[in-house]
């Protein structure tokens, strides 16, 4: 198995659909670094030479942003909008959809489920 960024990708799966299980990095990003490395997206995991992968490894490591450091991130933005009181950061605060979706009805996702309103009396 390859490990790269802390995480093991599965070997029995091509290189670009292996390298989404790296948080940061979807298909499209996978494809671009897979280009950057010369190595074919489509070969499975498991036939890749040290020398790819340490390509690989090397290119994902310098060039870009992924697992903690990138969850990190996210995690600062969110709590610097609540701290600023912006009305994003107040929809984060509140658990509400930040997005602009309709919570009259729907939105269960984000508020939980329904309080019963009336209880029965015995």
């Amino acid at each position: 198995m390859a490990h790269i960024a802390g995480i093991e990708i599965p070997k029995n799966k091509r290189l670009f659909i292996g390298l989404t299980h790296i948080y940061g990095i979807g298909r499209s990003r996978a494809i671009e670094i897979c280009h950057k490395a010369n190595v074919d997206e489509f070969k499975k995991v498991a036939d890749l030479t040290l020398e790819e992968e340490k390509a690989l490894r090397d290119i994902i490591q310098n060039e870009y942003v992924v697992e903690g450091n990138l969850r990190t991130q996210v995690a600062m933005n969110i709590k610097r909008l609540m701290e600023i009181g912006c009305y994003r950061g107040l929809r984060h605060k509140r658990g509400l959809p930040v997005r602009g979706q309709r919570t009259h009805t729907n939105a269960r996702t984000r508020k939980g489920p329904r309080g019963s309103a009336i209880k029965k009396k015995k």
